[in-house]
């Protein structure tokens, strides 16, 4: 082994959680995540699987207090986020978000303090959301990015993956004191791998960033308008597929190949003499009349 190689920082393992805390865990996403495909009408999409192991670092597009939920019920990886530290200070509330992994940080402490929290955080395998933006969209739109992401990415040696949510906003604007039924949906982009994040700087690696993310965005726009409203999941997937025949057979599209055969057929058979005789409306024979 080199000399460079035994410079190198190694993670501290993650944090083992009681087996309560799992359960209660896993029994808050299954709940959530089906009340949220239901009244939410939760659709996302991954570029690539997220690593499953290891720090990671997920830097996420702002739209309302349901991000954090939405990022975490979409991941089959265990997502933390942060949280100020009073809100540990009430018993109760301190041991359901402790349970979901949030992470403490006191906003009155410097900041510095705050990054090497998050620091240490990465580099003992969390994968952790960030959201750049500062603050909550006002309009639905992407807004600014903060570059402070981008130093605790570099100095944590963690790869990152940006994200963009759309129609969050639509379901709880700033306006609305609770949250109301919608449509929402999740792009997540490619993997910046850590190897990438250290090749750039600061400046570089908040523009590479900020250009996925709107690219994420406008990508979600895209196929969330042009989806139908009133789709079972099922149908909203087949709607996002591909056009091309189901059965080569048969020559059935999802665009209704079927109808475009009977309205083929229609046209074929009424083309021809026959079917016009039939078409015609019957009408009564006449007796011939007596001799006079």
């Amino acid at each position: 082994m080199s000399r460079h190689d035994d410079q190198q920082p190694v993670a501290a393992p993650a944090t083992r959680r009681s087996w309560p805390a799992r359960l209660f865990y896993d029994a808050l996403w299954i709940l959530s995540r089906t009340l949220g495909v239901a009244l939410l009408g939760i659709r996302y999409r991954f570029a690539e699987p997220l690593p499953p192991q290891g720090g990671l670092l997920v830097i996420s597009s702002h739209q309302s207090f349901l991000d954090p939920l939405l990022l975490g019920l979409v991941c089959d990886r265990r997502i933390s986020n942060l949280a100020r530290s009073s809100l540990f200070r009430f018993g109760p509330f301190s041991a359901i978000i402790s349970a979901l992994d949030a992470v403490p940080i006191d906003r009155e402490a410097s900041s510095v303090a705050s990054m090497k929290t998050v620091i240490r955080k990465l580099q003992g395998g969390v994968a952790l959301v960030m959201f750049p933006e500062g603050t909550r969209t006002s309009d639905g739109s992407l807004g600014d990015l903060k570059g402070g992401f981008s130093l605790i990415a570099r100095r944590a040696g963690v790869p990152i993956v940006p994200v963009a949510i759309v129609g969050a906003y639509e379901c709880w604007p700033r306006s609305r004191p609770f949250p109301l039924p919608g449509r929402i949906r999740l792009e997540f982009g490619r993997v910046i791998s850590a190897a990438e994040v250290a090749a750039m700087d600061d400046k570089t690696l908040v523009a590479e960033v900020k250009q996925r993310m709107a690219a994420l965005d406008a990508e979600a726009r895209r196929v969330r308008s042009a989806a139908p409203r009133f789709l079972s999941p099922r149908r909203s997937a087949l709607s996002e597929a591909p056009q091309g025949p189901l059965d080569p057979r048969q020559g059935l599209t999802p665009g209704g190949g079927r109808r475009q055969d009977s309205r083929q057929s229609d046209s074929r058979q009424s083309d021809s003499p026959q079917s016009d005789r039939s078409q015609q409306p019957a009408t009564a024979e006449r007796p011939p009349s007596p001799p006079v």
